[in-house]
């Protein structure tokens, strides 16, 4: 099976108990990674700068810490570790959620199989505080066409699953200094270049939700970046007037919803419990 490194970037707000989860996830694969490149983005507390001193001393060999003085937002600071990965086939990981342990084996399986993949994702689980109750599930397509359609209107992967190919990350400029939404720019742009995709049928990921992330959601400015987003989109040549228009319509619409009814409208339209 082919050498892969895990991306993840830390910030100074992640809870010590959540990035351990994480990483134990990680070390606990039916197929180990080669490495673990976490990017700090900007000072950390005491306790997480502890929890990474622990698994450096650990696995010398397999951790790589990647430093940015200042905070630079998660797509730069994926930009700085993806370029420190070693290998070219990379599995991004968030640091507070658990991947199961045949995630990246399953993946690593689907890129041998299809040499011409250049990212494979697959659906996840979410939940609350306890992993084993699971909330809902986010379903994507998981076939090239499909993928390549949807992305047109909405982010056709869940982000913390998927696995790529450095090189081809890389070539197409990489996550842009976008503040939000900088999977849905990135993965338009690969998917634009021709580059073929694929989700895996299966939940290998437990997502940590909370209602931090709801308040997010409706917040203006994720309203307006994710507009914007698929305005970038459209002017590249990839997404249609039409979809911008429908984007901007309905992320309007979610807005201006109480937040009850956006949560239930995310469960009963965007998600399957």
């Amino acid at each position: 099976m082919e050498n892969y490194s895990v991306l993840m970037s830390l910030y100074s707000k992640e809870k010590p108990e959540y990035l351990k989860q994480s990483i134990e996830s990680m070390l606990n694969q039916t197929v180990l990674p080669d490495e673990i490149v976490i990017v700090k983005d900007g000072p950390l507390s005491n306790e997480l700068e502890d929890v990474l001193q622990q698994y450096s001393e650990m696995y010398p060999e397999m951790f790589n810490i990647v430093v940015s003085e200042k905070n630079i937002g998660l797509g730069l600071a994926l930009n700085l570790g993806l370029k420190n990965c070693r290998n070219e086939i990379v599995a991004r990981m968030d640091t507070d959620d658990i991947s199961l342990p045949e995630r990246c084996e399953k993946q690593l399986l689907a890129f041998k199989k299809d040499k011409e993949l250049v990212i494979v994702g697959t659906m996840i689980d979410e939940f609350y505080d306890n992993p084993s109750e699971i909330i809902s599930s986010r379903v994507v397509p998981h076939t090239h066409n499909d993928i390549y359609e949807f992305a047109k209107r909405r982010s056709p992967f869940n982000h913390p699953t998927v696995m790529y190919k450095k090189s081809k990350v890389l070539g197409c400029g990489g996550y842009s200094d976008l503040r939000r939404n900088q999977d849905v720019d990135l993965f338009g742009r690969i998917l634009f270049l021709g580059f073929k995709a694929a989700n895996l049928e299966e939940s290998l990921l437990l997502f940590r939700s909370n209602s931090d992330l709801s308040k997010r959601r409706k917040s203006w400015e994720n309203t307006k970046s994710y507009i914007a987003t698929i305005r970038r989109l459209w002017k590249l040549g990839y997404s249609g007037f039409g979809d911008y228009l429908v984007v901007s319509i309905g992320q309007t619409v979610m807005f201006l919803c109480p937040l009850k009814l956006q949560n239930w409208l995310y469960k009963k339209f965007l998600r399957k419990s």
